[in-house]
């Protein structure tokens, strides 16, 4: 048996019936000890202070105060406090609500008792953990945010042509420096245009230079 104190965890869960079975859970775990439950977001603020968790499981929806919001403010009182948010909503702004707010994962009620366990550990430990879901919906936020950028799909020929024309030179003076034809740099132009939406070439470097897709000119 190991000499470390178990993990205190408190458990945040408008059911009964989930606090009952995440606490028969508890008890299987040597390593892991129920400190406290509560049955909202308000309540788990109030105990926060005095019953010191060191992880919390946390249930989303639930009345007068959610998961969410209840989170943002023991983040912000307990930054030491560590929030594991376990619920049975995969919605894709509950999710991004919950991990703004400084959840440190996110589960759904689905997880085995082993996962979850070792999310706990982990959470205790600072290491997030994700379920699939979870971590889809902050790939496809970091992928439409990414999109949203003009200029993100410019190839590295591309970026160096532009490069170039915001210094100023012209088709035959980027041929030149790049040693290509003066037709490739014409293709590389019009498809800066278009991926940069310009109409123009001085349009296409004032938005290189407002988004940053070039180093700063001396």
């Amino acid at each position: 048996m190991s000499d470390r104190l178990p993990i205190r965890v408190m458990l945040v869960d408008d059911h009964a019936v989930v606090r009952s079975g995440l606490s028969a859970f508890l008890l299987a775990y040597e390593d892991l000890e129920l400190i406290a439950e509560a049955s909202d977001g308000a309540e788990a603020v109030r105990l926060c202070e005095r019953s010191q968790p060191d992880v919390i499981l946390m249930d989303l929806i639930m009345p007068r105060m959610d998961g969410a919001t209840a989170t943002r403010a023991i983040r912000e009182r307990y930054p030491d406090v560590q929030v594991l948010i376990l619920t049975s909503f995969k919605e894709d702004n509950l999710v991004q609500d919950a991990l703004r707010a400084g959840a440190i994962g996110y589960l759904l009620k689905n997880v085995t008792a082993t996962e979850l366990a070792d999310a706990i550990r982990s959470a205790h430990r600072g290491r997030p953990t994700l379920a699939p879901e979870a971590a889809q919906v902050l790939i496809h936020a970091a992928t439409a945010h990414r999109e949203l950028v003009p200029g993100h799909d410019l190839t590295e020929r591309e970026r160096d042509v532009l490069n170039l024309m915001v210094k100023g030179m012209d088709n035959n003076e980027i041929a030149d420096s790049l040693i290509v034809s003066r037709s490739t740099v014409k293709f590389h132009v019009s498809n800066i245009l278009s991926k940069l939406h310009a109409t123009s070439r001085t349009e296409a470097v004032a938005i290189a230079l407002q988004n940053g897709l070039v180093p700063k000119q001396s």
